[in-house]
């Protein structure tokens, strides 16, 4: 799974998450454990701003930096309630400028 960031939700977009939508219903028992990762250019506020989007929750947070420095790695372990809960967290966190979600 790959959602690229959208400044703009255009059709594209809307399809895919409706695919994604249908394939987590599809492959997952919900409410459920669910490992979001995020590739981001790497820069204090971005990190802290997917630190705090999961604040409170208890997640599982994990992040790595790249060799160079120029890219953070974020691995967040969430209990989920749907795959609805899931779509609106990758919608909420594709603001950030150059996010690839996996």
């Amino acid at each position: 799974i790959c959602v690229y960031n959208t400044k703009n939700m255009d059709q594209k977009s809307e399809d895919f998450y409706k695919r994604l939508k249908e394939e987590l219903i599809n492959s997952t028992v919900w409410p459920s454990e669910y490992l979001f990762k995020f590739i981001l250019p790497a820069s204090p506020e971005n990190v802290t701003f997917i630190k705090n989007s999961f604040a409170n929750k208890n997640a599982q947070i994990v992040e790595s930096t790249s060799k160079t420095g120029k890219f953070s790695s974020l691995s967040v372990k969430l209990r989920m309630e749907s795959a609805q809960s899931v779509i609106d967290k990758y919608k909420e966190l594709s603001v950030i400028e150059g996010i690839v979600s996996l």
